[in-house]
């Protein structure tokens, strides 16, 4: 099989269920945007994490992949794997869990070294950007609650493992105006 299908060659590319629509359409935005996001955690996983962190990242790479999914479907009877309350409770209890052992937040953070949690700042802005473009979508069409309630805590998520990755690699946390 070969890797190019020449079908997206006039601007137009199929959504789950096999709709046709420009690739510039708000789902293909949507769903594109979770894409570099997920592309930017997997750069993150191949920075210096650990182990935990690792799987912790991969499995919210998965979970990317249902919100991508849930944003190209066409709204067609196609059933697709569920994004789940337990999905979002594991975001939550890692925010917590990482959150328990941080110094008290006295200002906003800037993205500083390591390059590790510089990247979930970046990861977090495209996460951010990507919850803007699923609203969007939301408001023309059906996307699950759990896609944007998703989607709005792995930005949290983003932005305490940023600390942690500050705190565990003993560097100093930067803020505005301090």
């Amino acid at each position: 099989m070969k890797i190019y299908t020449k079908t997206g060659d006039e601007g137009f590319t199929a959504l789950v269920g096999g709709a046709r629509v420009r690739k510039n359409d708000i789902r293909v935005e949507a769903y594109g945007t979770v894409d570099e996001l997920i592309s930017f955690i997997g750069l993150l996983r191949a920075q210096p994490v650990t182990p935990a962190q690792n799987e912790a990242l991969l499995h919210i790479e998965q979970c990317l992949m249902t919100v991508a999914a849930h944003l190209a479907n066409d709204g067609s009877s196609k059933k697709l794997p569920e994004l789940t309350a337990e999905h979002i409770r594991f975001l939550e209890t890692n925010i917590d869990a990482m959150s328990a052992g941080l110094p008290p937040l006295r200002a906003f953070v800037l993205p500083a070294p390591p390059a590790a949690a510089a990247l979930c700042h970046v990861a977090r802005s495209v996460c951010r950007r990507a919850e803007r473009a699923a609203l969007t979508v939301k408001q023309q069409a059906t996307v699950p609650a759990n896609v944007m309630i998703y989607l709005n805590r792995l930005s949290d998520y983003l932005f305490t493992l940023s600390r942690q990755l500050t705190v565990d690699a003993k560097e100093k946390e930067e803020f505005w105006l301090s």
